[in-house]
């Protein structure tokens, strides 16, 4: 499924992947161009992929589409050969198992660098692949809570609070992609592959910045805060005449605009807001002197006149109405394509654009083994032999 008017379209990988945070690092790979093929275990009746659900679900449409597939079963022999057949013009393999499972089945980073030298092997782990942890089961809660996160999210007092997507997950996937489009560059120079590794537990602590930052070089643990920037105010969420808007106006010129915006010269001649260490002294005072003036009229009104002061401002959307926004739209962050199933189906597409090439929705995200044959017949193998490795639960 490689398009040779892609970046990556140079590139084979073998996906070994499932769930999310695998999925969503080969993801980004598939869509810019590279022959991905999805590797998966000869289906089971009822089976689905856990967090993902069904294969029709549209989680998992969304996450794996622009790939081929193929079964095959790595714990068999022949399975195994199959798969070290297929290393040998390979680019690139991502798996994101326990760490001991791909030493189990025989397909570590030595494994495969001893069948192709160029091979970059990504690995996607919970705790690291190796130390106290290695061993346990990782799941993006769980790094969400370890990894400091769900200790500053929610109200002062709350409690811990996850967030409302899987954001140690996606980030773990997208920095191993970017691990291993770096491991490809190096490539170019050396003529060699490498082993690059992430975590959920490292992604979800580098998410964390500034506010890891704050301990590490200050001492200082970060606590909740709410709807408010931890050091900034007033940053936060406001409540108007219909409903809420976030208004960011930290440091002394966004204070002026902003009460230049709101027709609040009250609150800017306040001495309690004088300067930016009084405002987040007088933080809560502040806010409740805000909204007196943001309940006066709608959100929408507020945005444009905010906005026009050069204060930024902005609507807090349900998920539809962020499809619905006008730069949504314009953006084009939502595409569509034509399933061979379900007709038009509009897909999250990636949220980076290049002048020079578009990633499209090429492929529809395949049925589990879609395209077995095609690939074994690529590998070598004949009519009778593939007929043979079916009727061995081989592939």
């Amino acid at each position: 499924m490689a398009n040779s008017s892609l970046p990556l379209a140079r590139f084979k990988v073998l996906d070994l992947t499932r769930v999310r945070s695998g999925p969503t690092c080969v993801k980004v790979l598939a869509d810019w161009g590279a022959d991905v093929i999805k590797i998966e275990m000869p289906p089971k009746p009822g089976q689905d992929d856990g967090y993902t659900g069904s294969r029709d679900s549209a989680d998992f449409q969304n996450l794996h589409r622009n790939k081929r597939s193929m079964t095959l079963n790595l714990k068999e022999a022949d399975g195994k050969e199959i798969f070290y057949k297929m290393v040998e013009d390979a680019d690139v393999v991502v798996e994101n198992y326990r760490p001991d499972v791909k030493h189990r089945l025989g397909i570590g980073y030595e494994a495969l660098k001893a069948i192709n030298p160029g091979i970059i092997l990504g690995s996607i782990s919970g705790f690291g692949q190796d130390g106290p942890y290695a061993g346990r089961p990782g799941v993006d809660q769980i790094a969400q809570g370890m990894g400091g996160f769900m200790s500053v999210t929610g109200l002062p007092g709350q409690g811990p609070v996850r967030a409302g997507t899987a954001i140690s997950d996606l980030t773990c996937g997208m920095n191993c992609a970017t691990a291993i489009l770096i491991a490809l560059l190096q490539r170019e120079e050396t003529g060699k592959g490498q082993w690059v590794h992430t975590s959920l537990l490292e992604s979800q602590i580098a998410l964390m910045d500034f506010q890891m930052a704050r301990y590490l070089i200050e001492d200082d643990v970060p606590e909740q805060a709410g709807n408010n920037h931890p050091k900034s105010t007033p940053t936060g969420v406001f409540k108007t005449e219909d409903g809420y808007i976030n208004i960011a106006a930290g440091g002394q010129q966004m204070w002026s605009r902003l009460c230049d915006g709101l027709g609040a010269q009250v609150l800017f001649d306040n001495s309690d807001y004088k300067t930016a260490a009084d405002r987040l002294a007088h933080r809560d005072q502040l806010n409740d002197d805000l909204a007196k003036y943001t309940v006066t009229k709608t959100s929408v009104d507020w945005v444009d006149q905010l906005n026009e002061k050069g204060v930024p401002c902005g609507p807090i959307y349900k998920v539809d109405e962020t499809f619905a926004d006008p730069q949504v739209k314009h953006l084009g962050i939502a595409r569509s394509f034509e399933h061979p199933k379900r007709g038009e189906m509009t897909v999250v597409g990636q949220p980076f654009q290049l002048s020079g090439s578009d990633p499209a929705i090429r492929k529809a995200t395949p049925e589990c083994g879609e395209d077995t044959e095609e690939v074994l017949q690529a590998a070598g193998y004949d009519a009778d032999t593939i007929a043979g490795f079916r009727d061995r639960g081989v592939v």
